[in-house]
């Protein structure tokens, strides 16, 4: 009951020259075997760690006893996006953190089992659910990543006329852009995206909100506005040498290989300079998949600097393991100080400094200072600063009463309203950087408050 049944995944050797999924999920004789290892707790502590709610122990009981199609059908009560879910959501520190099984051994494999469910749904074939009666009301949702997609999905199945605004020319946010094929396969994001525009949801493409048309005007249009715009602004270093060729935002970097397929240049006309020695700045996930795509566009050494050390990295345990496993460096307890050209304006070295951890800082996390005396190079010529975003101020800028934080997020209640009637937002427009799941909650939980706003409640 101890153990968790292993998942196979692609040999580091073959797959760091690839970009096919690393993990290939497990059998149905698997999926059955770990399931079983739910004590169908009383009182399960798994559902409280689920910020979409999905009742586990019930899917996890049908799987158990191999009935998938029940299972399956169980989670899309309250998830619309399990196959993305199932893949890059932080489990280990959710709904598996919270299983019963973790104090004494290896909590049940519940995001593996999603996973499992959903790909097997796509196969078989995917149902949409029976919709009630139409209410007569309109949404507006901008932004088609997990919060806007979530929030869509579940005012579809209210009976709400929804139509999502996306600003790029696919759908899917930071889903489509900003996460790996190796990771998340686009054809995924697509089916899941498939799935929520079944349930009846219009989903227009190149429509950026605030230039074709401003909140206010959408107000005029429907009845309830939400916000799932992200945060897609880039921060950088402020360093010497950031307007060098050859340095790259992660948002940038990972758009052209995700979105726009520039591994593929020029059979996809957008090209990406595939640097011999890339150094990757940050220790998130994006982090980690800015340089895993590097190593995967053919660079000879790739190297992660992070300023703090491994137990502060802010990456998922595992990524941090199969980027050690594919062979990429890591320098922590380092932070550049400049980067340095060659007199062309092309990179030639990034200059660090060694870093020590003192007191915590406000986010409890040891706090880093600099070294003296410590100061060396680094060869390298492409970097990519993968140190955090911020939400576009495009939106804000262009809606009338729409109040901001200091920090550009968007303020909002517990419920998504924000200080604007009728207009609700939610995920990294009003958080900042968080996760896939996190936004798919606040999606969530702004359905319900604008469906209450939508009946007078």
């Amino acid at each position: 009951m101890l153990e968790r049944q292993k998942m196979l995944q692609q040999d580091p050797e073959v797959r760091k020259s690839n970009f096919n999924e690393v993990a290939l999920g497990f059998t149905k004789e698997q999926a059955v075997e770990e399931a079983k290892r739910c004590l169908q707790c009383k009182k399960p502590s798994c559902m409280k760690g689920c910020p979409v709610e999905v009742k586990i122990p019930t899917f996890l009981n049908h799987v158990a006893k191999g009935e998938l199609d029940e299972a399956i059908k169980e989670i899309k009560v309250d998830n619309a996006l399990p196959a993305i879910c199932g893949r890059v959501c932080p489990q280990e520190t959710q709904c598996e953190q919270a299983c019963v099984l973790s104090k004494k051994g290896a909590s049940v494999s519940i995001g593996r089992l999603e996973r499992f469910l959903a790909d097997y749904e796509r196969k078989r074939g995917v149902e949409t659910p029976t919709l009630p009666e139409p209410t007569g009301k309109k949404v507006a949702v901008v932004g088609s990543g997990p919060a806007g997609l979530t929030a869509a999905a579940d005012l579809a199945k209210m009976g709400h006329s929804v139509t999502i605004f996306e600003a790029l020319h696919a759908a899917g946010g930071v889903l489509i852009y900003g996460i790996p094929e190796f990771r998340l396969p686009k054809d995924i994001v697509h089916a899941e995206v498939e799935y929520v525009k079944k349930l009846g949801v219009n989903v227009l493409l190149d429509s950026v909100i605030g230039k074709i048309a401003t909140v206010d005007e959408l107000l005029s249009e429907f009845d309830a506005v939400f916000l799932g715009t992200g945060a897609g602004l880039p921060a950088f270093l402020d360093i010497d040498g950031e307007n060098l060729n050859g340095v790259y935002s992660a948002n940038e970097f990972l758009t052209r290989v995700n979105l726009m397929k520039s591994y593929k240049f020029p059979e996809y006309d957008t090209p990406i300079k595939k640097g011999k020695r890339v150094v990757v700045v940050g220790g998130g996930n994006v982090a980690m998949d800015s340089a895993r795509c590097a190593l995967r566009l053919g660079a000879e050494e790739v190297t992660v600097v992070y300023r703090r050390g491994e137990e502060e990295m802010p990456a998922r345990a595992e990524e941090i393991e199969h980027a050690k496993e594919e062979g990429i460096k890591f320098r922590l307890l380092t932070n550049p100080v400049r980067i340095v050209g060659d007199g062309k304006n092309w990179v030639t070295h990034i200059e660090c400094i060694n870093m020590h951890l003192c007191e915590p800082d406000d986010s409890g996390r040891c706090k880093p200072a600099p070294t003296p005396g410590t100061e060396h190079m680094i060869e390298a010529d492409v970097v990519v600063i993968a140190i955090g975003t911020s939400p576009n101020p495009l939106v804000p800028r262009t809606t009338k009463g729409l109040e901001v934080s200091k920090h550009g997020t968007v303020i909002a209640k517990e419920d998504g309203a924000t200080t604007k009637e009728g207009v609700y937002a939610g995920g990294d427009a009003v958080t900042g950087s968080a996760t896939v799941i996190s936004a798919m909650g606040a999606g969530k939980k702004a359905a319900r408050a604008i469906d209450a706003y939508l009946k007078g409640k």
